[in-house]
């Protein structure tokens, strides 16, 4: 009787409504949480760049290739080193041949420290190794009192594969090729995690949108449900009628305990991801599109070709097919290796003595090594290698149409559902309005409850498709990031130090 007597007093039952809508918000709004933070797409993708465990993998694996390459480009620098023993001291008992035949084993102790500085460097255009270095022996016999010195003042060398593959001359080929190629890997790692990152921002999002409109569902069920019972009581509307809005007001209720846990879950792993350890909630804005971007397939397709790894592996996988060839003809038929040596040396009971007048030294050799009977292997080798060869020019030519056609396609995408989001703002504001239509015709009695349902159900969806738009250009968009990595909107290469 209550409700009757307040529904008349008001007079209309639009402004009854709107008294219940408008108690209903204040009472949510007093109720917000202080301890939440906003934070748009933008700030969480830079977020999981700079905290996310994939960051921090990849900068790991960004040293290592940059070490990595300053050890190849050390194997092209001149090497000096030093080495020796010292002391080198022995005490044993060692066989002796005596005059008569027979052997004795006599007390041997001595020290024979020896200490030796190299040089050396490498040659890449021939494969060879220029050297030098110099000697100093000690050799103490403390049984019989006996000191002497030996050493080489200086002794230069060089040595020469002849026929042989050229294993320098290809890694100054390819390596570059690798390392440029580990660089470019990088930032594409850190476009993967933005690719990744949006997804679970969506997946928090769309949570965080279904909990408003549950929340709404809820609230507005409840308004309607005043109204309902004061029609109920008044005659103007069936029991059949009330008891599918209590249905309405069970579903709602069920509908806001499912989002709150699907919040719960997608907060947690939007978290975990980006390497967030604060305790305030997250609360995120919805992103707005880059209207003004322009993307065309032919200019994607130049940036990809010149920005991916996977342009500059085409490249190195051509050329390392071209290595195998090379090496397995260096392996086959005469192998040979040319060592020439120049040098001083001499020995004396005295240091100073040593480099006074030395004598000189000399070495020139030959060494070669010819298969005379290998049943065909040699020959096995080269065919097989021209044969992968051949076969990872035709597997590069593929991966090129497939690289070429993945970009084609996902320019397409994007430009289509850059299209679809205004169509679906669209159908949001329009569905919106219909609801809010809905709700007042049902007040005023002029709407039946299967036609509020369906106003009901077309603004939610709506709300998700939108929010799935949204979702799906964002996500078309950093996956064209990630294969060309180009930024649209700068209009810029993306580097990444």
């Amino acid at each position: 009787m209550k409700l009757t007597l307040l529904y008349r007093l008001l007079g209309s039952s639009r402004m009854f409504l709107t008294l219940v809508i408008c108690l209903a918000g204040l009472r949510g709004s007093a109720q917000v949480n202080r301890d939440t933070i906003r934070l748009s797409l933008t700030e969480v993708v830079e977020l999981a760049r700079q905290n996310s465990i994939a960051a921090k993998q990849a900068v790991s694996v960004k040293e290592t290739k940059y070490w990595e390459w300053r050890t190849f480009k050390s194997n092209y620098q001149p090497q000096l080193s030093l080495s020796g023993n010292l002391p080198g001291y022995s005490k044993t008992y060692t066989q002796v041949l005596q005059p008569n035949g027979t052997v004795l084993f006599q007390p041997v102790r001595h020290d024979n420290s020896s200490l030796a500085l190299d040089f050396s460097q490498t040659i890449t255009a021939t494969g060879g190794t220029v050297f030098g270095t110099t000697e100093l022996q000690r050799f103490n016999d403390f049984d019989r009192k006996n000191i002497l010195y030996n050493a080489v003042p200086y002794a230069i060398g060089y040595s020469q594969p002849l026929f042989q593959y050229n294993s320098l001359k290809w890694d100054k080929k390819i390596e570059p090729l690798k390392y440029d190629e580990s660089r470019q890997a990088f930032v594409e790692s850190q476009e993967q995690i933005s690719v990744t990152v949006e997804g679970y921002f969506f997946d928090l999002l769309l949570a965080q949108v279904n909990l408003r409109v549950a929340e709404s569902n809820l609230n507005s069920t409840r308004s309607i449900m005043k109204v309902a019972n004061v029609k109920f009581e008044l005659g103007k509307i069936s029991k059949n009628e009330m008891l599918q809005l209590q249905l309405e007001l069970l579903n709602a209720q069920k509908a806001v305990g499912v989002a709150k846990r699907n919040i719960q879950i997608a907060t947690l792993t939007l978290r975990s991801y980006m390497g967030y350890e604060g305790d305030a909630e997250i609360a995120l804005k919805v992103p707005e599109t880059i209207s003004s971007m322009e993307v065309n397939a032919e200019k994607v397709l130049e940036e990809a070709f010149a920005n991916r790894s996977d342009a500059i592996a085409f490249g190195r996988r051509l050329a390392e097919a071209k290595r195998d060839v090379a090496k397995a003809k260096g392996q086959s038929g005469l192998v040979a290796s040319l060592n020439a040596n120049l040098g001083f040396s001499k020995s004396a009971p005295h240091l100073p003595e040593v480099y006074r007048a030395p004598q000189n030294q000399q070495l020139l050799q030959v060494q070669f090594s010819i298969p005379v009977m290998d049943w065909g292997r040699s020959r096995s080798r080269v065919k097989t290698a021209l044969t992968n060869q051949q076969f990872t020019e035709y597997a590069v030519e593929q991966d090129k149409l497939t690289f070429r056609q993945e970009i084609i396609t996902q320019v397409t995408l994007f430009n289509m559902l850059k299209e679809q989001i205004a169509s679906n703002a669209q159908a949001d504001s329009i569905a919106g309005e219909k609801y809010h239509i809905a709700k007042e015709r049902y007040v005023l009695g002029d709407l039946s409850i299967t036609d509020l349902s369906i106003a009901f159900q077309e603004n939610d969806q709506a709300k998700r498709d939108y929010i799935n738009a949204l979702r799906d250009y964002w996500g078309a968009y950093y996956q064209l990031r990630y294969l060309s990595l180009y930024d649209f909107e700068k209009r810029q290469k993306i580097n990444i130090k």
